[in-house]
């Protein structure tokens, strides 16, 4: 896990929807696109083929989202207040799969309605083709929003035209600060916050994240959905690490984030169903797991960073999947070791390495049951480590057809904190690496961009695969495509 280091303000989202005016660009990052008002979003989350959240942030005690597609006008209201940091969800159903649905969101008070658009998810028997855009790490380590540029690559991951954003994990870093001049030398929008210690703190965190104008528009025209690493609370954190931290950091996520699943309000692990093709299986790996330190021993109850009941949902869900794909959406990586401190601390991710911990005696039987029930078309899709970072593997030398891959990507933009270590237990092969040579920092801000990155996924109507990691221009550093089996 890299290690915290130094994270601001509010700025406006202007949103657009197909077909409506193109706002008058600004200044990426800069503070000319501060919004007295607060106003922050809006963005659709929890999409399936038949629903939809759409969440905003605003000053005004009353929201109002109209919803138009499919032949449909529909209108939600919502209360917002300080109890939520002024920030509100609607919920809607009955939605059509497949379609195109624009939206507009005004707060009481507001001068005009902001804009939005999103595609609902295929149903699950339709050959629809997917793109899918991920990644995580953003504003760690001092290395936040340019002050001319904010973050780039949401550029980036725009032009790419997702049908889905997936935010992979430490989209704040609430243990970090953000300065006026950043790790790498450049100006920086800088924050309004201290490292978090309190509801407020975190909240803030969120409100610099999604004030940057790039991300904003992202958010505003596809889909999006998130889970949680260690810096939305504290470096390397669980139930029993993060303490009095993790109340209110759980708190600001989920007010950041809606919940997708309404009967299940606080529960963070869930599936998501895009077509025929996919099924998303969204990994909570912090709010279960047991303590990085314990011994990952030969013998007794194995440790677990899932938890016991959901190791029994996931391993049931994946049995269960008719998709062609089923993506693994896991916050922390498989084979390559992390943690701050692992001798004192224990380990963070997966792999042990060179420690008596991690969590490899519950992944090994974990995958022994997918191997034994026969699940093909295992794709897991990580970050958390700040460079990226594609292996294969056959865990299991007496069952050769059992292999998958992992793809690592990032950071969007944050420190970068390249290593080549690969836990051999699962007997890893690496197809590719990007990231400086460990223990050399880049020059500059111009000079980390080219290390800064993300992962995309298409699938086409036959099924196959495309997995890509592209840099910040949007252009493919390594490309994959493959049948399913």
């Amino acid at each position: 896990m890299p290690p915290p280091l130094p994270l601001v303000l509010l700025i406006p989202l202007i949103a657009v929807s197909a077909g409506a005016a193109e706002p008058r660009e600004r200044p990426s990052g800069s503070d000319a696109a501060v919004d007295p008002l607060g106003s922050l979003g809006p963005l659709a989350t929890g999409v399936t083929g038949s629903s939809a959240t759409i969440w905003a942030r605003g000053a005004g005690e009353r929201l109002e989202v109209v919803l138009e597609g499919g032949g449909r006008s529909l209108r939600r209201v919502a209360t917002p207040s300080a109890d939520s940091d002024h920030t509100a969800a609607v919920r809607f159903d009955g939605l059509a799969p497949a379609t195109e649905y624009r939206y507009r969101v005004g707060f009481a008070g507001e001068p005009a309605p902001r804009e939005g658009r999103f595609r609902t998810a295929p149903a699950p028997d339709s050959a629809a083709p997917l793109r899918i855009a991920f990644g995580g790490d953003v504003a760690g380590q001092n290395v936040c929003r340019d002050r001319e540029r904010g973050f780039p690559i949401f550029g980036a991951i725009r032009a790419f035209e997702p049908d889905l954003f997936l935010a992979l994990g430490d989209m704040i870093y609430a243990d970090n600060l953000c300065e006026e001049t950043g790790r790498y030398g450049n100006a920086q929008v800088p924050g309004d916050f201290p490292v978090s210690a309190t509801l407020d703190d975190f909240r803030a965190h969120w409100r610099y994240m999604r004030a940057d104008p790039q991300l904003a528009r992202l958010l505003a025209e596809t889909a999006s959905s998130a889970v949680w690493d260690d810096h939305e609370v504290v470096n390397d954190f669980g139930p029993r690490q993060g303490g009095a931290l993790l109340a209110p950091g759980r708190r600001a996520f989920l007010e950041y984030n809606p919940p997708p699943d309404e009967a299940a309000p606080t529960r963070l692990y869930r599936s998501e169903r895009w077509g025929r093709h996919v099924e998303l299986f969204v990994l909570d790996t912090r709010s279960h797991r047991d303590p990085n330190a314990a011994p990952d021993a030969d013998s007794g109850t194995a440790k677990s960073m899932l938890g016991a009941e959901q190791e029994r949902w996931l391993v049931q869900m994946l049995r269960d999947s008719d998709a062609t794909w089923k993506l693994i959406v896991n916050s922390v990586p498989l084979a390559i070791p992390t943690g701050s401190e692992p001798e004192r601390n224990g380990r963070d991710g997966w792999a042990g390495l060179d420690t008596p911990t991690g969590f490899e005696r519950s992944l090994i039987a974990l995958l022994a049951q997918l191997r034994d029930a026969d699940v093909r078309n295992l794709v897991w899709l990580t970050t958390d480590v700040h460079f990226a970072s594609v292996q294969r593997f056959r865990p299991f030398p007496a069952a050769p057809d059992f292999t998958f891959l992992e793809v690592a990507t990032g950071p969007l933009q944050a420190g970068l904190f390249p290593q080549r270590r690969l836990d051999p237990t699962l007997h890893p092969e690496r197809l590719f690496f990007h990231g400086p040579d460990p223990g050399q920092e880049p020059e500059g801000f111009d000079d980390a961009l080219r290390w800064f990155n993300f992962g995309t996924l298409e699938v086409d109507a036959a099924g196959r695969l495309a997995i890509a990691v592209r840099g910040i221009d949007g252009v493919a550093l390594f490309e994959r495509v493959m049948e399913p089996r």
